[in-house]
Protein backbone atom coordinates (compact mmCIF):
# COMPACT_ATOMS: atom_id res chain seq x y z
CA UNK A 1 0.00 0.00 0.00
CA UNK A 2 2.74 2.54 1.12
CA UNK A 3 4.63 1.48 -1.90
CA UNK A 4 1.71 2.19 -4.50
CA UNK A 5 0.93 5.79 -2.76
CA UNK A 6 5.35 6.73 -3.40
CA UNK A 7 4.18 5.28 -6.67
CA UNK A 8 1.37 7.79 -7.26
CA UNK A 9 3.16 10.38 -5.89
CA UNK A 10 6.01 9.90 -7.93
CA UNK A 11 3.86 10.17 -10.93
CA UNK A 12 1.82 12.97 -9.66
CA UNK A 13 5.20 15.07 -9.00
CA UNK A 14 6.95 14.45 -12.10
CA UNK A 15 4.11 14.97 -14.61
CA UNK A 16 3.47 17.99 -12.47
CA UNK A 17 6.88 19.50 -12.56
CA UNK A 18 7.29 18.86 -16.56
CA UNK A 19 3.92 20.60 -17.11
CA UNK A 20 4.90 23.62 -14.65
CA UNK A 21 8.26 24.08 -16.27
CA UNK A 22 6.49 23.86 -20.06
CA UNK A 23 4.36 26.77 -18.68
CA UNK A 24 7.59 28.85 -17.11
CA UNK A 25 9.58 28.02 -20.45
CA UNK A 26 6.89 29.89 -22.27
CA UNK A 27 6.63 32.51 -20.01
CA UNK A 28 10.18 33.72 -20.67
CA UNK A 29 9.87 32.95 -24.05
CA UNK A 30 7.16 35.18 -23.92
CA UNK A 31 9.31 37.93 -21.93
CA UNK A 32 12.59 37.47 -24.03
CA UNK A 33 10.66 38.07 -27.83
CA UNK A 34 7.19 39.60 -26.96
CA UNK A 35 7.63 42.32 -23.89
CA UNK A 36 8.50 45.88 -25.55
CA UNK A 37 7.78 44.32 -28.61
CA UNK A 38 4.56 44.57 -31.30
CA UNK A 39 2.08 41.66 -30.80
CA UNK A 40 3.16 38.44 -32.86
CA UNK A 41 0.17 37.46 -35.40
CA UNK A 42 -0.39 33.75 -35.46
CA UNK A 43 -3.40 34.18 -37.69
CA UNK A 44 -4.47 38.01 -38.49
CA UNK A 45 -6.99 38.90 -36.14
CA UNK A 46 -7.74 35.93 -34.20
CA UNK A 47 -5.16 35.02 -32.74
CA UNK A 48 -1.62 36.45 -31.79
CA UNK A 49 0.64 36.75 -28.86
CA UNK A 50 1.30 39.86 -26.83
CA UNK A 51 2.88 40.25 -23.87
CA UNK A 52 0.91 41.13 -20.77
CA UNK A 53 2.19 41.54 -17.01
CA UNK A 54 -1.22 40.65 -15.11
CA UNK A 55 -1.18 41.72 -11.20
CA UNK A 56 -4.77 40.24 -11.14
CA UNK A 57 -6.85 37.41 -11.75
CA UNK A 58 -8.50 36.49 -14.99
CA UNK A 59 -9.80 40.46 -16.52
CA UNK A 60 -7.46 41.92 -14.05
CA UNK A 61 -10.14 41.26 -11.17
CA UNK A 62 -8.50 41.64 -7.67
CA UNK A 63 -5.20 43.29 -9.18
CA UNK A 64 -2.49 43.70 -6.61
CA UNK A 65 -4.15 41.42 -4.25
CA UNK A 66 -0.97 38.97 -4.48
CA UNK A 67 -1.26 38.12 -0.90
CA UNK A 68 -4.69 36.64 -1.25
CA UNK A 69 -3.78 34.52 -4.19
CA UNK A 70 -0.68 33.62 -2.65
CA UNK A 71 -3.03 32.03 0.70
CA UNK A 72 -5.23 30.60 -1.95
CA UNK A 73 -3.08 28.92 -4.20
CA UNK A 74 -2.06 27.37 -0.51
CA UNK A 75 -4.59 25.83 0.37
CA UNK A 76 -6.22 24.63 -3.39
CA UNK A 77 -2.80 22.94 -3.30
CA UNK A 78 -3.09 21.19 -0.21
CA UNK A 79 -6.50 19.97 -1.12
CA UNK A 80 -5.83 18.83 -4.46
CA UNK A 81 -2.55 16.68 -2.33
CA UNK A 82 -4.67 15.18 0.08
CA UNK A 83 -7.11 14.36 -3.29
CA UNK A 84 -4.08 12.75 -4.76
CA UNK A 85 -2.88 10.69 -1.64
CA UNK A 86 -6.32 9.19 -0.80
CA UNK A 87 -7.83 8.81 -4.57
CA UNK A 88 -7.35 5.57 -5.76
CA UNK A 89 -5.05 4.45 -8.28
CA UNK A 90 -7.08 2.76 -10.46
CA UNK A 91 -8.58 3.39 -14.54
CA UNK A 92 -11.57 4.39 -13.13
CA UNK A 93 -10.15 7.91 -11.20
CA UNK A 94 -7.82 8.14 -13.96
CA UNK A 95 -9.47 11.14 -15.30
CA UNK A 96 -9.50 12.70 -11.66
CA UNK A 97 -5.82 12.09 -11.39
CA UNK A 98 -5.22 14.11 -14.99
CA UNK A 99 -7.49 16.68 -13.57
CA UNK A 100 -5.24 17.50 -10.30
CA UNK A 101 -2.46 17.26 -12.09
CA UNK A 102 -3.69 20.14 -14.67
CA UNK A 103 -4.86 22.43 -11.83
CA UNK A 104 -1.56 21.56 -9.92
CA UNK A 105 0.57 22.64 -12.66
CA UNK A 106 -1.74 25.44 -13.63
CA UNK A 107 -1.80 26.99 -9.83
CA UNK A 108 1.83 26.50 -9.44
CA UNK A 109 2.86 28.23 -12.25
CA UNK A 110 1.34 30.93 -12.03
CA UNK A 111 1.82 31.21 -8.36
CA UNK A 112 5.60 31.05 -8.89
CA UNK A 113 5.22 33.77 -11.51
CA UNK A 114 3.30 35.66 -8.58
CA UNK A 115 5.81 35.19 -5.78
CA UNK A 116 8.76 36.11 -8.07
CA UNK A 117 7.08 39.05 -10.02
CA UNK A 118 4.21 40.26 -8.06
CA UNK A 119 2.42 39.25 -11.47
CA UNK A 120 1.63 36.89 -13.91
CA UNK A 121 3.40 37.09 -17.27
CA UNK A 122 -0.14 36.39 -19.79
CA UNK A 123 1.04 36.46 -23.80
CA UNK A 124 -1.93 34.34 -25.66
CA UNK A 125 -4.69 36.59 -26.69
CA UNK A 126 -7.71 35.85 -29.26
CA UNK A 127 -8.15 38.76 -30.54
CA UNK A 128 -11.67 37.57 -32.59
CA UNK A 129 -13.55 37.28 -29.70
CA UNK A 130 -11.30 39.95 -27.13
CA UNK A 131 -10.68 37.11 -24.88
CA UNK A 132 -8.32 38.69 -21.97
CA UNK A 133 -5.10 37.79 -22.23
CA UNK A 134 -3.51 34.49 -20.63
CA UNK A 135 -0.49 32.12 -20.38
CA UNK A 136 -0.19 28.08 -20.35
CA UNK A 137 -0.96 28.20 -16.71
CA UNK A 138 -4.53 29.48 -17.30
CA UNK A 139 -5.37 27.31 -19.86
CA UNK A 140 -4.34 24.07 -17.49
CA UNK A 141 -6.52 25.77 -15.04
CA UNK A 142 -9.30 26.41 -17.59
CA UNK A 143 -9.18 22.68 -19.36
CA UNK A 144 -8.90 20.93 -15.54
CA UNK A 145 -11.88 22.83 -14.71
CA UNK A 146 -14.12 21.67 -18.08
CA UNK A 147 -12.80 18.19 -17.93
CA UNK A 148 -14.06 18.15 -13.67
CA UNK A 149 -17.66 19.97 -14.39
CA UNK A 150 -18.06 16.56 -17.10
CA UNK A 151 -16.59 14.19 -14.34
CA UNK A 152 -19.02 14.93 -12.29
CA UNK A 153 -21.91 15.67 -14.53
CA UNK A 154 -21.63 12.75 -16.19
CA UNK A 155 -19.10 9.90 -15.07
CA UNK A 156 -18.86 9.67 -11.40
CA UNK A 157 -21.69 8.69 -9.10
CA UNK A 158 -23.32 9.77 -5.76
CA UNK A 159 -21.04 8.56 -3.38
CA UNK A 160 -18.09 7.57 -5.41
CA UNK A 161 -15.94 10.16 -3.55
CA UNK A 162 -17.17 9.33 0.13
CA UNK A 163 -13.87 8.48 0.93
CA UNK A 164 -12.36 11.78 0.92
CA UNK A 165 -14.38 12.49 3.79
CA UNK A 166 -12.92 11.60 7.18
CA UNK A 167 -14.80 9.14 9.21
CA UNK A 168 -17.30 8.01 6.31
CA UNK A 169 -17.51 4.60 5.05
CA UNK A 170 -16.02 4.75 1.43
CA UNK A 171 -18.16 3.24 -1.74
CA UNK A 172 -15.13 3.02 -3.68
CA UNK A 173 -14.46 0.82 -6.78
Amino acid sequence: MKNRISIKLLIYITVVAILTAIDQVTKQLAVLHLKGSHPFIIIDSVLEFSYLQNDGAAWGMLSGKQWLFAVLTVIVLAFLLYIVILTPYTKRYLPLHIVTMLLTAGALGNFIDRILNGYVHDFIYFKLINFPVFNVADSYVTVSMVIFVILFLFVYKEGEFDYLIPHKKSSRK
